[in-house]
């Protein structure tokens, strides 16, 4: 009997124990720069970070705020609730879909995620859910990898994307910065940091 396809939910799952082993080598060269970077311009009282996974923006998580964290995954957030406890930093760690968020509308003064886009199922709803939860004077702050618009790259993306998508459930892909704006935002920093395949996004929610 051939298996079902696993939900990206159940691909998060399953690699949760090595997550962290498989980007040790790109986090350790400059994914981490990359996030302490990133936290470093974030303001305000409250935090939300959609997507935590096992908890590698908790060392750069401003001291200051009141940080609330959530994930699909129970496997990436059990990692991610030990790693604050080591750290002794406080966070309240909640298991939730980005698509669904259970805040009310106006709750954050700010809503961070990194690499974390390439891998929500709709994308758009999921950002439409940020920016409901985002005051409206608040920032939408990213770190996502997106498709190369050289023609020798694109191509090379778009034929191992398929593969990389149905091993992780990441699509490696996607116009993350034009699906911010669909969502309703205007972005007001769009920095390349990696060629034109990793990005810092700053973005305001816009009516």
């Amino acid at each position: 009997m051939k298996r079902s396809k696993l939900t990206t939910q159940e691909k998060f799952d399953r690699i949760a124990r090595r997550y962290d082993l498989m980007e040790l080598f790109p986090e350790s060269l400059f994914f981490g720069r990359f996030r302490r970077s990133l936290f470093s311009m974030i303001k305000g009282e409250s935090l939300l970070e959609v997507g935590v996974g096992t908890g590698k923006n908790i060392p750069y998580y401003p001291k200051s705020m009141i940080v609330t964290a959530v994930d699909f995954s129970e496997e990436m957030i059990n990692r991610a609730r030990r790693r604050a406890m080591n750290l002794h930093v406080d966070v309240n760690f909640r298991i939730m879909d980005i698509e669904s968020l259970q805040f009310e509308r106006d709750s954050f003064d700010a809503v961070a995620a990194t690499f974390v886009f390439c891998s929500v199922p709709d994308p758009i709803r999921g950002l439409a859910e940020v920016k409901r939860v985002l005051k409206p004077q608040g920032r939408f702050y990213a770190i996502e990898h997106v498709r190369p618009k050289g023609k020798l790259l694109g191509r090379i993306f778009d034929s191992i994307a398929p593969f990389v998508e149905n091993q992780t459930g990441v699509n490696i892909n996607r116009n993350t910065v034009e699906n911010i704006k669909k969502a309703g935002f205007e972005v007001e920093i769009e920095k390349d940091l990696i060629l034109d395949i990793f990005k810092m996004i700053i973005a305001r929610p816009v009516d």
